[in-house]
């Protein structure tokens, strides 16, 4: 089917794409899944600090990588355009914005530190809280690094060589954690011995990618930044099609913040268990996850080509690929929760909390996951990230929090009422989401 439209994503090429981003992005969870396990050893009130932290973290972290990840669509559809000086122009004007909007986001935060964290996470234990803003001191710096890096990880992603990303996050990793096992357990640090290694990793990550975009044998290089100057037209079209994506994902995890006050005036142990629960049902979620990326590279392409039924037609093989996908992930996971459960030095009701989620998430996710995540990088690889970011925030402040406060406090069901409310949100995605892509706006959206 795929030869008379000029397609030329044949079944290995794709599997060479998504292969390294299923790896790449399980190692990105199992670095949190490591961070909280090791700084365990320091205690239950050392888990809740870190996790209170990583929420605001993974704020920033999420809104900047999906910023990169829209910037570099605007590359993407360059590329499918045949016009590479273009996408070079795009790669150079991404790299620059994103450093320049990290670096004041992250000067603020330092300044609203207290103000930040006191009033998201409301009264908590005074331990937790002295972990939280020391934790926090440490691992904010690495943002803008992060921002530059998430950049060049996502040219990568998009030029089809999702290999390149895969092996600068697999250093990262190891060296995130390498420095965790030394600094918490040889030095006898507590949270710093988190906070530093994440903070080196992360630097040492934007060095290598960006000196790896020096290549002019890619489709897609920086060589020089020398007479750099702001265009424009290039950074209209990045904002157009990256912002949203960026306010999407940064509004997701606000909503998500505070719902976690709600959590947090159900005491310590609801805190650490949906903590687990957020980590172990991301390793269901990875593969799937990985997938929409990978379809963010080949839709931007034939969208670019005006390759439209190329494009739906590479969107239903690769959700059929996400469904089995999600389906063996979270199988896989909930036969071994036990297991993973024992590795956390938590109580017994947190563990028993934790335990119920997990198993929520992955029944529920097999169903509906897919067509909630998934599907919609289609429309945002078109350049529809306006419409996607509309449904998102509004089906995530309607329905999650709303019905997560409803279900928590007014039926009395705690942090289990939080992550029901989820589920009634997948579902309103699904419904607009669909109905978006069985007609043809999203097809208008691509770059002049």
């Amino acid at each position: 089917m795929g030869e008379d439209q000029g397609i030329t994503f044949s079944s290995a090429r794709i599997r060479k794409l998504i292969l390294p981003l299923i790896v790449e992005q399980t190692l990105a969870i199992t670095v949190g899944l490591a961070d909280s396990i090791m700084v365990a050893v320091v205690g239950e009130s050392a888990v809740s600090a870190v996790s209170l932290v990583d929420t605001v973290n993974v704020l920033m972290v999420n809104a900047f990588t999906a910023l990169a990840a829209g910037g570099a669509v605007v590359a993407g559809q360059y590329i499918g355009q045949k016009r590479l000086s273009m996408a070079n122009d795009a790669a150079r004007q991404l790299a620059v914005f994103i450093l320049f909007v990290s670096a004041v986001i992250t000067a603020l935060l330092y300044i609203f530190r207290d103000p930040v964290l006191h009033g998201l996470f409301g009264a908590v234990d005074d331990d937790v809280m002295g972990y939280a803003k020391t934790y926090f001191n440490i691992v904010e710096i690495s943002i803008p690094f992060y921002a530059v890096y998430s950049a060049g990880a996502a040219l990568f992603r998009i030029m089809g060589n999702s290999a390149v990303s895969m092996k600068v996050s697999l250093f990262m990793n190891a060296l995130n954690v390498c420095g965790n096992a030394l600094l918490i357990f040889v030095v006898r640090m507590e949270v710093e011995g988190v906070a530093i290694p994440t903070t080196v990793s992360r630097v040492t990550g934007m060095f290598i990618i960006m000196g790896l975009l020096r290549k002019k044998t890619l489709p897609i290089h920086i060589d020089t930044f020398k007479g750099f100057r702001p265009e424009k037209n290039l950074i209209v079209n990045i904002c157009r099609i990256g912002v949203p994506n960026g306010i999407e994902n940064s509004l997701f995890q606000l909503g998500k913040i505070m719902l976690l006050s709600v959590v947090s005036a159900f005491g310590t142990a609801s805190i650490a268990a949906n903590a687990i629960g957020n980590t172990v049902s991301s390793f269901q979620c990875v593969a799937a996850s990985a997938i929409g990326t990978g379809m963010v590279t080949i839709v931007s392409q034939c969208v670019g080509a005006h390759h439209f039924k190329a494009a739906r037609y590479y969107t239903g093989k690769l959700m059929k690929i996400a469904y089995i996908a999600m389906a063996g992930s979270c199988l896989f996971i909930m036969a071994i929760m036990p297991l993973i459960l024992k590795l956390y030095n938590v109580s017994d009701e947190a563990a028993d909390m934790a335990r119920i989620l997990i198993l929520l998430h992955g029944i529920i996710g097999i169903i509906l996951w897919p067509m909630a995540f998934t599907f919609p990088q289609t429309l945002k690889a078109a350049g529809d990230t306006t419409f996607t970011m509309i449904v998102a925030i509004g089906s995530m402040w309607v329905f999650r929090i709303i019905f997560g406060i409803i279900f928590a406090k007014t039926l009395g069901l705690g942090v289990i009422g939080v992550w029901l409310a989820m589920f009634i949100d997948w579902v309103c995605r699904i419904i607009f989401f669909v109905i978006r892509y069985r007609g043809d706006k999203w097809e208008k959206k691509f770059i002049q």
